[in-house]
């Protein structure tokens, strides 16, 4: 019996393959993969950032992405006609992403058109969804938004039209719409399995937001509860949270912002300072070895099942099978849709690409909250 390679043969082979291909490959690694893969990326980043590196990289011919499936999807839509887009499992999935199948989202639109008219509603859906669903927003003069940029597609979305259907987080478009000043009552929440989706004609008529009843099954793990325990513990503690997280979670917490955002946030704090972080477990125990100068601690631990797929084993097979397994490929036709609606995103304003103040997740810190 032949004695299966351990994690140090495997990577040994990765990096002689990378040696041979040279420019040639680019493997892209999300925040929320754990360091034995991030060790071996060419970049590190969030889903839409590592499409555009990818994507701006002329000699690269083949892009690994190490991330959930529509990820690697958003790298084939931005990606060069000489580049393929290879995902190691194509069973990394996204549950939020799959909480809105662009049937249900067709027969959701029609109902509210019906009720309010189309030149009123215009969909903006986040980055995190399949291209589907942003070739849907694309063929109906909407957008694509990311958990920075939120806010400005939210400002542009009003300037367009009356309404946003927004989806499949409903949790990063209420507290965009927090953000905002938009009034509770103003935001309703769309569930597709209910008629009108649990809402009435006088309500969608009112609402000025409406949210898809989609999560992000890892950032509605943290409760307030979580919060306050910390805050017992680490009185001068700072707590940084994603906006997938509740608006609950977010009122308590002293920042909120993307992944990238995040990192940037522990890179600028005071040496000797303690920062609770409430997002992928992953992300934070990387951040915690990399800023030993601080304390680094999770709100909860919270683990990515999805983003967990993509190991060392299933990286090598596929760059032993490079350009010929996994390929992701999306159709010209969805691909040029959902292009569409990408490129209203990155022409809404510098402010809104760069994430400049007070347009963006980035900027808002608020007042320590305290228990006592």
């Amino acid at each position: 019996m032949v004695n299966p390679k351990n994690d140090k043969e495997i990577a040994r082979e990765i990096l002689d393959i990378k040696k041979t291909l040279g420019q040639e490959l680019l493997i892209l690694t999300h925040h929320y993969q754990r360091k034995d893969i991030v060790d071996l990326g060419d970049y590190r980043g969030d889903s839409f950032g590592l499409s555009q590196k990818a994507a701006a990289d002329k000699a690269g011919r083949f892009i690994v992405f190490c991330g959930v499936h529509f990820m690697a999807e958003s790298a084939e839509i931005l990606s060069q006609p000489h580049q393929t887009v290879q995902i190691p499992a194509v069973e990394a999935g996204c549950w939020m992403a799959d909480m809105a199948d662009i049937d249900i989202v067709e027969e959701a639109w029609g109902d509210i058109t019906s009720i309010t008219s189309s030149d009123s509603v215009i969909p903006i859906v986040y980055m995190n969804s399949d291209a589907a669903l942003k070739a849907f927003c694309g063929r109906h003069g909407g957008a694509v938004c990311t958990s920075s940029n939120a806010p400005a597609a939210f400002r542009w979305g009003f300037g367009e039209r009356e309404k946003i259907l927004f989806f499949p987080d409903q949790h990063l478009g209420r507290n965009t719409g927090n953000q905002m000043g938009i009034p509770p009552e103003e935001m309703i929440v769309w569930d597709p399995a209910k008629p009108l989706g649990g809402n009435t004609q006088d309500s969608i008529k009112k609402a000025r937001v409406i949210l898809w009843d989609g999560y992000c099954l890892v950032h509605t793990r943290f409760r307030d509860k979580h919060v306050l325990k910390m805050r017992e513990r680490f009185p001068e503690a700072k707590i940084v949270v994603h906006p997938e997280c509740t608006e609950d979670v977010v009122s308590l917490s002293d920042a909120v912002g993307s992944t990238s955002f995040i990192v940037k946030y522990l890179e600028n704090a005071p040496i000797g300072s303690t920062i609770i972080i409430g997002t992928e477990i992953n992300l934070v125990n990387r951040l915690a070895l990399e800023n030993p100068e601080k304390k680094v601690l999770d709100l909860y631990y919270s683990l990515c099942p999805n983003m967990f797929k993509i190991n060392l084993g299933n990286l090598l097979w596929t760059l032993k099978n490079i350009g010929q397994v996994n390929v992701v490929t999306v159709p010209e036709d969805t691909k040029k849709d959902a292009r569409a609606a990408l490129d209203r995103m990155l022409a809404l304003s510098p402010k809104a690409l760069l994430a400049k103040k007070g347009d963006s997740f980035k900027e808002r810190q608020t007042a320590r909250v305290t228990t006592r």
